[in-house]
């Protein structure tokens, strides 16, 4: 299999002077998900947790809806990338038909090749309520973030998806060189393992742009929290879908942005939340 990362020489110049040595990097590969014999999209992404990446990208893309319409799948590698093939059920075969297209997705790109502005903006999947947290929760599980994202520590240079419980913690942390693939991963991950969406909260490295709110809400889970900023269209797009999206996270805190009412802020709670979400 490929490696996820690789080691490469260079040339480090600091306080002027020039040493050669070496730096790990992660490596980018095309990475083709196809469905039933036909190619649904080409991605750039990091050669880790592929079978994860066929089932979370198959069931945010709405392809497939449940794990019981894919029949089997297997990974392959060639000299040109790695193909993810998924052999789905005939009802969702013939689904898949009338609306196959192809798309050729750049790293980081979450809507290449899509067709209209009306499928770019569509509206996000409603979560179920799920269940509230308090303010220190979340700083814990953006506290334990850093430590476990094990490709970022080597190479510096990926994103991170995952996904905290209470009393359980981290429970599964997946990453990429882009972040809608880390992301997809993260969900084929928990949909395979039967992790309840509703009662965690999942984690990104990366800002929120409406496509990761739109994942998020095809997993199911009510709290999203972000590392970084949201965008306008992501922030009315979780407040639609039901999602509560907290972001800017940092060690002294976060903002929230849309359904505050799932955060347990303390006494001021009750006034404040009137102004948000």
């Amino acid at each position: 299999m490929i490696a996820p990362v690789v080691r490469v020489p260079r040339l480090a110049v600091k306080a002027g002077e020039v040493r050669l040595g070496e730096r790990a990097i992660p490596e980018e590969t095309a990475v083709a998900i196809v469905h039933n014999g036909s190619t649904y999209a080409v991605m750039m992404a990091t050669p880790a947790d592929l079978e994860d990446f066929g089932y979370g990208f198959s069931l945010t893309e709405g392809v497939v809806g449940s794990l019981s319409d894919v029949e089997s799948i297997e990974t392959l590698e060639f000299d040109e990338g790695v193909e993810i093939r998924l052999w789905l059920n005939e009802e969702r075969a013939g689904q898949m038909v009338a609306r196959r297209r192809q798309i050729a997705g750049p790293t980081g790109c979450g809507l290449c090749g899509v067709e209209s502005l009306e499928l770019a903006t569509k509206p996000a999947k409603l979560v179920p309520e799920g269940r509230s947290f308090t303010t220190a929760q979340i700083g814990e599980a953006i506290a334990a973030l850093p430590t476990a994202q094990r490709l970022n520590h080597e190479t510096r240079a990926v994103h991170a998806a995952a996904f905290w419980q209470p009393g359980d913690g981290l429970v599964a942390v997946r990453e990429d060189v882009g972040r809608h693939n880390a992301l997809d991963k993260l969900v084929g991950h928990l949909t395979r393992t039967g992790r309840d969406a509703a009662a965690g909260i999942v984690l990104l490295t990366s800002r929120v742009s409406i496509e990761m709110v739109q994942k998020t809400a095809m997993l199911g889970a009510p709290v999203l929290v972000a590392v970084s900023a949201p965008t306008a269209l992501a922030v009315r797009t979780a407040e639609a879908s039901g999602i509560t999206l907290a972001a800017i996270a940092r060690d002294d805190g976060f903002e929230v942005f849309t359904h505050p009412h799932r955060i347990a802020f303390g006494g001021a709670q009750t006034e404040l939340m009137a102004h948000v979400g």
